[in-house]
C-alpha cells in the first residue's frame, strides 16, 4: 500500500532471523550513499566484509548465526539511514523481531548500528555456542491457539527435557523451542490436538527458551558495557510486549530477550496502541514477514514496505 501521507504516524517493524538471502541490500547500497555507509559501518566495526557474505554469500555462510543476525540489522541500517530523514518525526514507535529489537534501537537512536552489529555478533556467537553444548530444535505450529500450545509443552517437558512456547507470532501461529525429545513430543500432542501443521525449523538451538540461559548470562556483560541511550520513540519489547523509553529498561529486557518468548501479536498490539487507528507500519530490511503478520493482528492496518531500492525509491518520491 502507498507509504504514510504527510502527517500520518508510522509505527517501525524490524525483522528477524530467517529474513536473510543472498544478495540482500546490494541494490540498496549500489543505489544509495548513505545505505552504502551503513553497510561499511557494519564491515570495519566486525572486521570483515560482512558485506560481501551478504551480497555473495554462500549461503550456509550466511545463514550462520553469527552472521545473519548482524546480516540482517546491517540491512535494516541501510534502508532506516536513507528512508529515515524521510519519515521524520511521525514515528511513534517501533518493534523488532527478536534480533529485530536491536535494529529498532538503531531506529530509535539509542545506539549506534556499530556498536549494534558487535552486539549481535556477539549475541549469536554465543547462542551458536549455547545451541553447540545443548543442542535444541524448534518447530512451527499452525491452527491452534497460544494457550493450547503452552498446554502441549508443559504436557511433553519433564525432568529429561523441556519444550516451551517460544514466539506468538499471530494468533493460530506459535514456534516452540527446546530439547529435540520434548520438542517431538509436544509436536505429537499438538497434531493430536488439531494442529493444522507442525513444521521442524532448521535452526543451530533452542532459542527464546530455557536452554539459552548460559548465553544469556554472558551476554548481560556485553550489554552492561554497550553504549546504549535512552531512545528518541518508544520501542516494544518482545519480553514484555510493553514501550521501552530508557536506556536501563532495554538493557533489562533485552537481556530477558534470549529466554524468554517473543510476545510478538502483544507487542504489535501495544505498538498499534502508540500509533493510532491510522498508522502505516513500516517493515525496514529484508522480506514482508513482519507486514504479513501485522495485517492478521491488526485488522484493515496499513502497511509498507521498504527493503529494496525499488520499495525504497518509490517512498521517497511519494514523501
Amino acid at each position: 500500500m502507498a507509504g504514510p501521507g504527510p502527517s500520518a504516524t508510522a509505527a517501525l517493524l524490524c525483522p528477524g532471523q530467517g529474513s536473510q538471502k543472498v544478495g540482500m541490500a546490494k541494490d540498496l547500497a549500489e543505489a544509495f550513499p548513505a545505505a552504502r555507509a551503513a553497510l561499511e559501518a557494519v564491515d570495519e566495526a566486525l572486521g570483515f566484509r560482512l558485506s560481501h557474505v551478504m551480497w555473495n554469500g554462500p549461503e550456509d555462510l550466511l545463514t550462520r548465526t553469527d552472521h545473519a543476525q548482524p546480516a540482517i540489522l546491517a540491512h535494516t541500517a541501510a534502508a532506516w539511514a536513507v528512508a529515515g530523514p524521510k519519515l521524520g518525526g511521525r514515528v511513534a514507535g517501533a518493534a523488532g523481531h527478536s534480533l529485530g529489537e536491536y535494529s529498532a534501537y538503531v531506529a530509535a537512536g539509542a545506539v549506534g548500528v556499530a556498536d549494534a552489529a558487535r552486539l549481535v555478533r556477539r549475541r549469536g556467537e554465543l547462542m551458536h555456542e549455547a545451541g553447540t553444548a545443548r543442542p535444541g530444535t524448534m518447530a512451527a505450529v499452525m491452527g491452534l491457539a497460544a494457550e493450547q500450545v503452552a498446554a502441549a509443552c508443559r504436557e511433553a517437558s519433564g525432568s529429561d527435557a523441556v519444550a516451551v512456547a517460544a514466539n506468538l507470532n499471530a494468533p493460530d501461529q506459535i514456534v516452540i523451542s527446546g530439547d529435540p525429545a520434548a520438542v517431538a513430543r509436544a509436536g505429537e500432542l499438538l497434531k493430536a490436538a488439531g494442529a493444522k501443521r507442525v513444521i521442524p525449523l532448521k535452526v543451530s538451538g533452542a532459542f527464546h527458551s530455557p536452554l539459552m540461559a548460559p548465553a544469556a548470562a554472558r551476554f548481560g556483560e556485553a550489554l552492561a558495557a554497550a553504549p546504549l541511550r535512552d531512545p528518541a520513540f518508544a520501542v516494544v519489547a518482545n519480553a514484555s510486549a510493553a514501550p521501552v523509553r530508557d536506556a536501563g529498561t532495554a538493557r533489562r529486557r533485552l537481556a530477558e530477550q534470549l529466554t524468554s518468548p517473543v510476545r510478538w501479536v502483544e507487542s504489535v498490539q501495544a505498538l498499534a496502541g502508540l500509533a493510532g487507528a491510522e498508522a502505516t507500519f513500516v517493515e525496514l530490511g529484508p522480506g514482508a514477514v513482519l507486514t504479513g503478520l501485522a495485517k492478521r493482528i491488526v485488522a484493515g492496518c496499513r502497511t509498507l514496505n521498504l527493503g529494496t531500492a525499488a520499495e525504497v525509491a518509490a517512498f521517497l518520491e511519494a514523501a
